[in-house]
Order: C-alpha cells, then structure tokens, then sequence
C-alpha cells in the first residue's frame, strides 16, 4: 500500500489514505485516488463505504483529520483519514505582458510558476523575477513535458493559433484541473470550432477550455486581468461556477459536496 502511495505521489495523483486507528482489523489501510478508484479494504464493506464516502469529500479540500464510525452491527471504529494533494501549479503559456503580474499574484497563493514561451526576448529573468521556472520552447513541446495533474491549472495568454492549437490540444490530454484562454467570444468560438473539426475532440472535451479566460469584473488594466483568471481558477478549484451570481455548486470530479468557501 505504501508503494501505491509513493507512486501516486510521483505521479502527482491526488489520494487520501484512511487507517484503522481503533477497532478490529487495526492498521488496515484504504487508498482512495481522485479519479474514485480505491486500493485496499479496512476489512469491513460497510466501513468501506462509508470511509470512501468520506475520503471523497475531505480529499478536494486537502483535510486530514479522524472520524468514528459506527455499524449497523454495532461494531465501533476510528479511522484516521489523511489528503495527499500535489503542489498547485500554473503554467502559463505566452510570456505576454499580463503575465507578469499573473505569476506574482500566484505566488502569493502559493502555486509554482511557469511560464512557456518561444522567444527568448519575452521569457526572460529580467521579465519574471518572481517565476519558478521559465521554459523557452514551442508551448505544445514544453508541456508534453511537464506533469499537469489535477492541481494544475493552464492558462493560454498567446494570441497565435500556431501557438496555441497545438498547445492546446496537448493540456485537452492532460488532467490539468483547469484550462484557461484569452481572447474574445468570438475568437474562443472560433477556437473551438477548430478542436472539434480537427476530429480529435468531442463538444464535451472542449467545454473544458474557459475562454474567454478569467470572470467579468470589468478588468481593463493588466493586473485588473491578472485578478479575474485568478479569481476563475480558485472558483473552478473550489467546485463552484464563478459565472453563476449563486454561486451554485459544480459536481467535483469525485462526485461528492465541495468544501465550502
């Protein structure tokens, strides 16, 4: 179980661990991935169940913490359940001028940086000071190279189809937990239009691209932009529709209630 734990980690693969801290079949361990697949058994279906349950809800919001349950056999148990998430990253691609504050701001959130672009005049220390990693090569090469996992998020600033396409099809592959791409309404409709033509991608996989990028607070200045990506990201992180005024939950990916803000 700890190997499967270690992969998962490599691997950049959300997990919780739950153990059987107290009761019968003490130290048994289950393993729940993001994706719903469960390794292991604490010995007991219903524990099982439920524990899953629970693990599923708590994993979103990186909580680790132990829980009693009681069976319907009467049966007593704690189990310790403990979130395993990756680093939050953002990669952006296209070392734009509203790039610049978008690595900052990031920082402050905690995510590591990096940014994508092929001319080196634009990806540049002088230009990202504060950046984690400046990557100077095609977009589309430089992400078949990085892990994009869940706590990923990818954010396409570049305004060139030759650019973007092919990049854009690279993190469509990926399970980057979001997608992001500047341009207009028309410009984004355009651009899915493509995907889909170039047969390589259904309406539903192209629905994952938020574009045009960001939620609508009136941004004009650079920063002001930088902001309402970032506001979209955590949105989207959160399991909420940043363009719904209710904020209505979305279904997270394992199919259980998001934490709430």
């Amino acid at each position: 179980m700890f190997e499967k734990l270690r992969r998962a980690i490599q691997e950049e693969d959300p997990v919780a661990m739950a153990t059987v801290v107290s009761g019968e079949n003490l130290g048994s361990k289950l393993l729940l991935h993001f994706d719903g697949a469960v390794d292991g058994s604490l010995g007991n279906q219903e524990l099982d169940q439920l524990v899953t349950s629970d693990a599923a809800e708590m994993l979103p919001g990186d909580k680790s913490e132990t829980r009693s349950y009681t069976l319907a056999s009467g049966e007593a148990f704690d189990v310790y359940i403990e979130s395993y998430l990756p680093p939050r990253r953002l990669v952006i691609v296209g070392a734009v001028h509203i790039a610049i504050p978008l690595v900052s701001f990031a920082k402050e959130l905690g995510y590591h940086t990096t940014v994508i672009d092929a001319r080196a005049l634009f990806a540049s220390d002088e230009r990202f000071p504060h950046a984690d990693e400046l990557i100077e090569a095609w977009p589309d090469e430089a992400l078949s190279r990085l892990t994009l996992g869940p706590e990923t998020a990818i954010v396409m600033l570049a305004h060139d189809p030759k650019f973007e396409d092919p990049a854009m099809e690279v993190a469509l592959k990926s399970r980057a937990g979001y997608i992001g791409a500047m341009g207009s309404r028309k410009t984004s409709a355009e651009r899915n239009q493509r995907l889909i033509a170039s047969g390589k991608f259904t309406e539903d996989e192209v629905a994952r691209i938020h574009g045009p990028v960001g939620i609508n607070i009136g941004a004009r200045e650079p920063g002001e932009v930088a902001i309402s990506i970032l506001a979209e990201i955590i949105a989207v992180r959160r399991g909420r529709d940043p363009h719904k005024p209710d904020s209505t939950l979305l279904s997270a990916k394992l199919d259980t209630p998001a934490p709430s803000a």
